[in-house]
């Protein structure tokens, strides 16, 4: 966020007086008969304080609009409002420096109209040209944070990739699938073979993970649909999934195979019974969130977390520059809200 506050010290100690003495010395109307009040520093004195108080005011609507609009995406919306902006102060600011010396007949004489004109055009040509500075670098910032930040987030994905396979590829639960599948081969062929093509979706999902930085919450869904299934043929009658999300938020984005890690770590810290069954509940709120919830039933031999699962979605969306996730655990149930992302927010990160 530092290039939020400018940090332009030395650009504005070293240009101010800079443009200040081009003025004075290129552009400064002087009066006709030769004869001036003051003297050449004395009237470069003033030329800096009137180029200080165009840069500040001008500079106060650029932080404003980089705040208001500090994405990449939003590039044209800041570079428009600020250009219109600028040109409004540059205006108002000078015009009421020359109408107050024409007031006050500072400089022994009257400005006529053009020189109002002159002196608006040459204060507008440098403020086009710092503005544009000041853009050109906070752009390119920005552009390399970006790149710094999609690359970060391509490492976390390929992490969390790494991790699920791990999970799903260990002896444990590769013996509790194919047993699964071994006694749906002999009882319900049908449904084996079902099984089989879940298997299918879900490690097809898990090898491709890191290909894109974000998902559509419906590609989540679909994947999880799978995952869900796969879970419930090997827990029969012990794991209960309800699903509730609302239609508008299929399109909104996640950071791939989140819903998996906290599906999952529910049923590895919950014990999951005929008698007690897990219940994990996947929904949508009002505010734009995904809400993963289940009831806790921990199991008697706690397994050891280390968290790695929800520190990789909290890093996630520190990358993304994302709302925090918020994790609520009382002594009944366990609850993750993630924020969901909007399409135009990432539009061009997930290309």
């Amino acid at each position: 966020m530092a290039q939020l506050q400018l940090n332009d010290k030395w650009f504005r100690f070293v240009s101010i007086p800079i443009i200040a003495f081009m003025g004075h010395i290129i552009f400064y109307n002087r009066n006709d008969s030769g004869d001036e009040r003051f003297g050449f520093w004395t009237i470069y004195l003033l030329s800096l304080a009137e180029t200080m108080l165009l840069w500040e005011t001008n500079r106060l609507s650029i932080l404003y609009y980089r705040r208001k609009y500090p994405q990449l995406s939003q590039t044209q919306k800041r570079v428009v409002s600020t250009l219109l902006t600028c040109i409004l102060i540059t205006i108002a600011v000078r015009t009421a420096n020359i109408y107050l010396y024409d007031e006050t007949m500072f400089w022994g004489y009257r400005f006529p109209f053009e020189a109002y004109l002159h002196s608006i055009a040459v204060a507008l040509l440098f403020v086009v040209v710092v503005g544009g500075a000041y853009e050109s670098i906070y752009y390119f910032r920005k552009w390399k944070d970006t790149a710094v930040e999609a690359e970060s987030l391509k490492k976390e994905n390929l992490q969390t990739q790494l991790d699920s396979l791990k999970a799903q590829l260990s002896p444990h639960f590769l013996f509790n699938s194919l047993g699964s599948l071994s006694s749906l081969i002999e009882e319900e062929p049908q449904k084996a073979q079902v099984f089989v093509e879940e298997m299918s979706t879900v490690y097809r999902y898990l090898l491709h993970a890191n290909e894109k930085d974000l998902a559509t919450l419906q590609e989540e869904m679909e994947f999880i649909d799978a995952y869900v299934n796969m879970l419930t043929t090997r827990f029969p009658g012990s794991l209960v999934v309800q699903v509730h999300i609302a239609e508008n938020y299929l399109d909104y984005l996640l950071p791939p195979l989140t819903v998996q890690i906290l599906v999952e770590n529910a049923v590895k810290h919950n014990s999951a019974l005929p008698s007690k069954p897990l219940q994990i509940d996947i929904s949508t709120d009002d505010v734009g969130n995904l809400v993963v919830d289940n009831n806790l039933q921990k199991k008697t031999s706690p397994v050891i977390s280390s968290r790695k699962g929800l520190n990789n979605i909290i890093s996630k969306y520190k990358l993304l520059d994302q709302p925090d996730i918020i994790i609520n655990e009382t002594g009944s149930h366990f609850r993750v809200l993630i924020p969901l992302i909007k399409t135009k927010t990432y539009a061009g990160l997930n290309s």
